[in-house]
């Protein structure tokens, strides 16, 4: 999955000028944003976000990165695994 970061503010011309599309321009300002949150946080459907990130992109004034996925869906428990893992067997040594 991609991410999208703005590198500089750009002038809106139409169909592009409106609210939702400045929203997301702010969004991508702060950080590395997927289409899906710029299409959550915008109301507009996908295939608008990527004709506006396809847009930006042409003018060379968005930055794109791979987005770091967890290997499975507990990826983000892992730090509690490996306490858990270093408990139960202090435990063991104790007894």
């Amino acid at each position: 999955m991609k991410e999208y970061r703005l590198s500089s503010w750009p002038q809106l011309r139409p169909p592009f000028d409106r609210i939702a599309y400045r929203r997301m321009l702010s969004d991508m300002s702060h950080r590395y944003v997927s289409i899906a949150q710029l299409a959550l946080s915008s109301g507009i459907r996908r295939q608008e976000v990527r004709q506006f990130l396809d847009m930006l992109g042409a003018r060379g004034i968005v930055i794109e990165r791979d987005a770091s996925l967890p290997d499975s869906l507990f990826g983000s428990l892992r730090p509690l695994g490996g306490w858990l893992k270093r408990a139960l067997a202090s435990s063991h040594t104790e007894r």
